[in-house]
């Protein structure tokens, strides 16, 4: 792997605030683990795959963080593998989230709260095709592991997705 300070979001790419400024807990480990696997995935940049290991060893000591690190990346890789465009993230420990973290976050929180519609909706937006089958089997088995280790999500953070879905139509069709 190369190391790299590559930095993933366009400037032009919004702050989403469906997370309070510094985030704690589940939403801080699955939001800013989405955002450094994603990250060294687009960069190759080892450092982003050690910081999220670096939070999830922290929160959940090192055999917890594994296991949990293990369905992270197969849930990533899931997603960059369906995606029909390049999931965008925000660079570094910014504060909030952007759209593609706000639905990955969403898509969690609606499998620990069984709301599969919301769910498959996130997916959808999220990678922009219908072939969301795997995507939504690695959300789930990530889900449940983290449930599992006690970090769940607020049912707060389940957004509209066919909101987002409109909102990332629209900024397409003017650029």
């Amino acid at each position: 792997m190369r190391r790299s300070n590559v930095s993933v979001l366009r400037p032009a790419d919004p702050i989403i605030d469906i997370a309070i400024p510094g985030a704690r807990g589940a939403e801080r480990l699955i939001g800013l683990g989405f955002r450094y696997w994603v990250s060294g995935y687009k960069s190759g940049d080892i450092v982003r795959w050690e910081d999220a290991w670096r939070i999830y060893s922290q929160a959940l000591g090192p055999n917890a963080a594994r296991t949990a690190v293990s369905e992270l990346s197969a849930w990533v890789r899931a997603v960059s593998a369906a995606a029909r465009r390049e999931i965008e993230v925000c660079a570094g420990d910014r504060d909030g989230f952007c759209r593609d973290e706000s639905l990955a976050l969403s898509m969690i929180a609606a499998c620990q709260h069984n709301t599969c519609p919301a769910m498959r909706a996130c997916a959808f937006a999220l990678i922009e095709s219908s072939l969301i089958d795997e995507v939504v089997h690695h959300a789930e088995s990530f889900a449940v592991t983290m449930r599992g280790l006690d970090q769940v999500l607020s049912p707060g953070l389940i957004v509209n997705a066919a909101a987002y879905a409109a909102a990332n139509n629209d900024a397409a069709l003017r650029q």
